[in-house]
């Protein structure tokens, strides 16, 4: 694990580490709670804090609470106060500040062991409830809440001044795919689309049915639609093996790019009225947003990409 250990004593702080290091913990050690606090908020890798009661610049029970706060719901850091009187008053206390768990200071190395082991079940089960919470168990992409969760970082870049654009993608006549060829078949197209969405380095998600989204963060419009037009090909190209021979299908994609005081929802909305449109127009193709949207279903100006084919 990788373990930041707040302890302001050099020789507490080397015992205690030492016995870490010797199982193998990655340890980094403070003696200033601020120190510390500041490396558990950039470091990601960080799964478990142990502290001291008493840390410079702040308490240990401070430390907890603060630590707790950073973590929020979406990352698993084991919280362990070390505590030179741990009775029960100390641990309610301990354990209303955020701490996970409390150790005499200075801990057994036997407890201090098998305190670790239950961190790292506790950790690995957490993040497998994280990972079921934003991932669409069909295609392993992110589902819906999944995919705006990562949408706050490459807005708030686009804001100042970095390029982001979205991409809408909807199969065409999925339900005729699973009237025709039955709900496995639908599955089976599910996955390969959704396989072909995530080749490539930008947020994909699954919002829903047959319906994708990309986020792609340092590309023009052009450049979108371009990525946008290579992913029509390919899923054109796909041959999907059913019980009744192999499934061909096609997707519409709507493109919009990020303009000044956006929000994600605008710029999902100009994508998918240029996906409705695409879908107008006759399926298989990709139409970039211009202009604002007038009304739900209708996009003033969108335009087809040169070199689309078109169905008859």
């Amino acid at each position: 694990m990788h373990v930041v250990l707040v302890e302001p004593s050099r020789a507490a702080a080397d015992f205690v580490g030492g016995m870490l290091s010797a199982r193998n913990h990655q340890v980094r050690t403070f003696a200033d709670g601020q120190e510390a606090l500041a490396c558990i908020k950039s470091d990601p890798d960080v799964d478990a804090v142990i502290t001291a009661p008493e840390p410079h610049s702040m308490s240990g029970l401070d430390l907890c609470s603060e630590t707790r706060l950073v973590a929020g719901s979406r990352r698993p850091i084991y919280v362990i106060l070390m505590s030179n009187s741990p009775n029960e008053d100390r641990l309610t206390l301990a354990l209303d500040h955020g701490a996970d768990d409390i150790l005499n200071n200075p801990p057994a190395a036997d407890e201090l062991y098998a305190r670790l082991r239950a961190a790292e079940r506790f950790s690995h089960l957490q993040r497998e409830l994280i990972r079921l919470a934003v991932t669409d168990s069909l295609t392993g992409m992110f589902n819906r809440r999944g995919f705006f969760e990562q949408t706050a970082r490459p807005c708030l870049e686009a804001e100042k001044g970095t390029p982001l654009c979205a991409i809408m993608a909807d199969i065409d006549h999925f339900k005729r795919i699973n009237d025709q060829h039955g709900h496995d078949a639908g599955d089976k197209a599910i996955f390969a689309v959704a396989h072909e969405l995530m080749s490539g380095s930008w947020h994909a998600g699954r919002l829903g049915g047959e319906e994708f989204a990309l986020l792609l963060e340092g590309r023009s419009l052009a450049e979108a639609a371009t990525t946008a037009e290579t992913l029509r090909g390919r899923i054109a190209a796909l041959r999907i093996p059913t019980g009744e021979g192999l499934l061909s299908l096609t997707c519409s994609f709507g493109v919009s790019e990020w303009r000044r005081g956006d929000s994600i929802d605008p710029l999902l909305k100009r994508a998918d009225m240029a996906l409705y449109e695409a879908k107008l127009a006759g399926r298989d193709r990709v139409v970039e947003a211009a202009g604002d949207f007038a009304s739900p279903g209708y996009v003033s100006a969108g335009r087809p990409v040169r070199g689309v084919r078109r169905q008859g």
